[in-house]
Protein backbone atom coordinates (compact mmCIF):
# COMPACT_ATOMS: atom_id res chain seq x y z
CA UNK A 1 0.00 0.00 0.00
CA UNK A 2 2.55 2.39 1.08
CA UNK A 3 4.74 2.10 -2.13
CA UNK A 4 2.48 2.49 -4.80
CA UNK A 5 3.40 4.85 -7.66
CA UNK A 6 0.96 7.40 -9.13
CA UNK A 7 0.62 10.76 -9.93
CA UNK A 8 1.94 13.73 -7.25
CA UNK A 9 -0.66 16.42 -5.89
CA UNK A 10 -0.42 19.53 -7.89
CA UNK A 11 1.50 22.61 -6.83
CA UNK A 12 -2.14 24.43 -6.94
CA UNK A 13 -3.78 22.33 -4.60
CA UNK A 14 -1.26 20.93 -2.37
CA UNK A 15 0.10 21.65 1.15
CA UNK A 16 4.22 21.49 1.13
CA UNK A 17 5.83 21.29 3.94
CA UNK A 18 8.95 19.91 2.67
CA UNK A 19 10.37 20.00 -0.93
CA UNK A 20 13.85 19.09 -2.35
CA UNK A 21 15.04 17.69 -5.87
CA UNK A 22 18.62 16.00 -5.66
CA UNK A 23 20.13 17.15 -8.13
CA UNK A 24 23.52 16.43 -9.65
CA UNK A 25 25.84 19.02 -8.37
CA UNK A 26 27.80 21.80 -10.79
CA UNK A 27 30.86 19.60 -9.85
CA UNK A 28 29.17 16.57 -11.18
CA UNK A 29 29.04 17.57 -14.49
CA UNK A 30 32.91 18.32 -15.71
CA UNK A 31 33.90 14.91 -15.95
CA UNK A 32 30.95 13.17 -17.46
CA UNK A 33 30.89 15.81 -20.33
CA UNK A 34 34.47 15.73 -20.89
CA UNK A 35 34.58 11.62 -21.17
CA UNK A 36 31.87 12.31 -23.56
CA UNK A 37 33.51 14.43 -25.68
CA UNK A 38 36.59 12.26 -25.90
CA UNK A 39 34.48 9.28 -26.68
CA UNK A 40 32.98 11.53 -29.54
CA UNK A 41 36.41 12.76 -30.59
CA UNK A 42 37.91 9.01 -30.65
CA UNK A 43 35.00 8.59 -32.88
CA UNK A 44 35.77 11.48 -34.97
CA UNK A 45 39.24 10.53 -35.89
CA UNK A 46 37.94 7.14 -37.23
CA UNK A 47 35.25 8.61 -40.04
CA UNK A 48 35.86 11.86 -42.49
CA UNK A 49 32.88 13.49 -43.65
CA UNK A 50 29.16 13.94 -42.58
CA UNK A 51 30.03 11.20 -40.14
CA UNK A 52 32.95 13.01 -38.22
CA UNK A 53 30.60 15.49 -36.02
CA UNK A 54 27.86 13.17 -35.60
CA UNK A 55 29.48 11.77 -32.42
CA UNK A 56 29.23 15.18 -31.03
CA UNK A 57 25.70 15.39 -31.82
CA UNK A 58 24.79 12.76 -30.38
CA UNK A 59 27.10 11.65 -27.49
CA UNK A 60 27.23 15.20 -25.33
CA UNK A 61 23.51 15.92 -25.78
CA UNK A 62 22.71 12.26 -24.62
CA UNK A 63 25.19 12.95 -21.53
CA UNK A 64 22.72 16.19 -20.79
CA UNK A 65 20.00 14.31 -20.50
CA UNK A 66 21.43 11.51 -18.55
CA UNK A 67 22.63 13.66 -15.72
CA UNK A 68 19.31 15.95 -15.79
CA UNK A 69 17.81 12.88 -15.59
CA UNK A 70 19.90 11.11 -12.87
CA UNK A 71 18.97 14.33 -10.84
CA UNK A 72 15.10 14.47 -11.39
CA UNK A 73 14.66 12.40 -8.32
CA UNK A 74 12.16 14.20 -5.83
CA UNK A 75 11.50 14.15 -1.86
CA UNK A 76 8.85 16.14 -0.99
CA UNK A 77 5.97 16.25 2.13
CA UNK A 78 3.02 17.01 0.34
CA UNK A 79 -1.10 16.56 1.69
CA UNK A 80 -0.15 14.10 4.65
CA UNK A 81 2.08 12.02 2.44
CA UNK A 82 6.26 11.66 2.08
CA UNK A 83 6.86 11.51 -1.47
CA UNK A 84 10.67 10.42 -2.53
CA UNK A 85 10.99 9.67 -6.49
CA UNK A 86 7.48 8.43 -7.13
CA UNK A 87 7.10 5.86 -4.00
CA UNK A 88 4.72 7.61 -1.51
CA UNK A 89 3.75 7.00 2.31
CA UNK A 90 1.01 8.43 4.37
CA UNK A 91 2.28 9.85 7.37
CA UNK A 92 0.34 8.19 9.34
CA UNK A 93 2.58 5.24 9.07
CA UNK A 94 5.99 6.96 9.29
CA UNK A 95 7.27 5.81 12.88
CA UNK A 96 10.98 6.44 13.89
CA UNK A 97 12.94 8.90 11.72
CA UNK A 98 16.46 8.85 12.12
CA UNK A 99 19.26 11.26 10.32
CA UNK A 100 22.27 9.42 9.16
CA UNK A 101 25.35 11.40 8.52
CA UNK A 102 27.78 11.06 6.00
CA UNK A 103 30.03 9.26 7.63
CA UNK A 104 27.45 6.38 8.84
CA UNK A 105 25.56 6.05 5.10
CA UNK A 106 27.99 3.18 3.98
CA UNK A 107 27.38 1.12 6.92
CA UNK A 108 23.43 1.88 6.80
CA UNK A 109 23.41 1.26 3.16
CA UNK A 110 25.75 -1.87 3.38
CA UNK A 111 26.02 -4.66 6.22
CA UNK A 112 22.99 -2.91 8.02
CA UNK A 113 20.65 -2.74 5.52
CA UNK A 114 17.79 -5.12 5.17
CA UNK A 115 16.87 -6.74 1.66
CA UNK A 116 13.09 -5.41 1.79
CA UNK A 117 13.94 -1.92 2.68
CA UNK A 118 13.12 0.86 0.04
CA UNK A 119 15.93 2.73 -0.97
CA UNK A 120 16.97 5.76 -2.70
CA UNK A 121 20.46 6.72 -2.79
CA UNK A 122 22.02 9.46 -4.41
CA UNK A 123 26.14 9.48 -4.23
CA UNK A 124 26.27 13.13 -4.67
CA UNK A 125 24.01 14.04 -2.12
CA UNK A 126 25.82 13.34 2.02
CA UNK A 127 23.15 12.67 4.32
CA UNK A 128 20.25 10.19 4.31
CA UNK A 129 17.10 10.01 6.48
CA UNK A 130 15.80 6.13 7.83
CA UNK A 131 12.05 6.16 8.25
CA UNK A 132 10.42 3.19 9.57
CA UNK A 133 6.85 1.97 8.64
CA UNK A 134 4.24 1.19 11.02
CA UNK A 135 1.72 0.13 8.42
CA UNK A 136 1.54 -3.93 9.21
CA UNK A 137 -0.08 -5.21 6.16
CA UNK A 138 3.32 -3.15 4.49
CA UNK A 139 6.63 -5.89 4.21
CA UNK A 140 8.90 -3.01 3.99
CA UNK A 141 10.58 -2.17 7.06
CA UNK A 142 11.89 1.58 6.61
CA UNK A 143 12.86 3.62 4.00
CA UNK A 144 16.42 5.09 3.64
CA UNK A 145 16.70 7.80 1.56
CA UNK A 146 19.29 10.52 0.41
CA UNK A 147 18.20 14.04 1.63
CA UNK A 148 19.89 17.05 1.41
CA UNK A 149 18.17 18.76 4.51
CA UNK A 150 17.54 15.63 6.50
CA UNK A 151 17.19 17.34 10.18
CA UNK A 152 13.60 19.96 8.51
CA UNK A 153 12.89 16.94 7.24
CA UNK A 154 13.20 14.93 10.01
CA UNK A 155 11.47 17.71 11.88
CA UNK A 156 8.56 18.08 9.54
CA UNK A 157 7.96 13.95 9.66
CA UNK A 158 8.31 13.95 13.43
CA UNK A 159 5.58 16.98 14.10
CA UNK A 160 3.00 15.71 11.70
CA UNK A 161 -0.40 16.45 12.96
CA UNK A 162 -2.57 13.33 14.45
CA UNK A 163 -4.71 11.05 12.84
Amino acid sequence: MSKSAGTAPTKGTATIRHSERLYVPWWGWPLPLIGAGLLAAEIHLGYPGVRAWLPYVILLPLMVALLLGMGRAKVRVADGELWVGDAHLPLRFVGEVEVIDRQHKRKALGPELDPAAFVLHRGWVGPALRVRLTDPDDPTPYWVFSTRKPEALAAVLRDRPAD
